[in-house]
């Protein structure tokens, strides 16, 4: 078994497209309009034929609450791995991100949190 997809919910498709690709760097993999939404999805130009993450549209109103709550409490909604986790916080402070920790040594991982822009808290990791 492996995972092909995963998502992160976000507020705005349009926004959160412009923000996952143009300032994080993935690429756009699938656009499939499908109604009001999309299913629209990113990949890290490393690996572009790895692991998908599905822009996933707010239509649920327990998703909304979910995610606020996530977002309130300071809590990262998923994590992506990095090399060099101090290039790249500082390569995103320079590109607008705000972080709402700095990179910070925790045991064997430094990690790093910051508002993707679209109602999640994200985690960068270098192990």
């Amino acid at each position: 078994m492996k995972i092909k997809v995963t998502s992160v919910m976000v507020s705005d498709q349009e926004i959160a497209l412009k923000f996952y690709t143009e300032v994080l760097g993935f690429v756009k993999k699938t656009e499939i309009p499908l109604g009001e939404h999309k299913w629209l999805t990113v990949v890290s130009g490393e690996e572009p034929d790895g692991v998908e993450l599905l822009l996933e549209p707010m239509g649920f109103e327990p998703a909304k609450a979910f995610q606020k709550a996530l977002f309130e409490a300071g809590i990262p909604f998923t994590a992506f791995n990095v090399e060099d986790i101090q290039k790249e916080y500082d390569r995103l402070v320079k590109a607008g991100v705000i972080f709402s920790m700095k990179p910070t040594k925790m045991g064997p991982a430094t990690l790093a949190v910051f508002d993707d822009t679209c109602g999640n808290n994200i985690q960068i990791v270098q192990v």
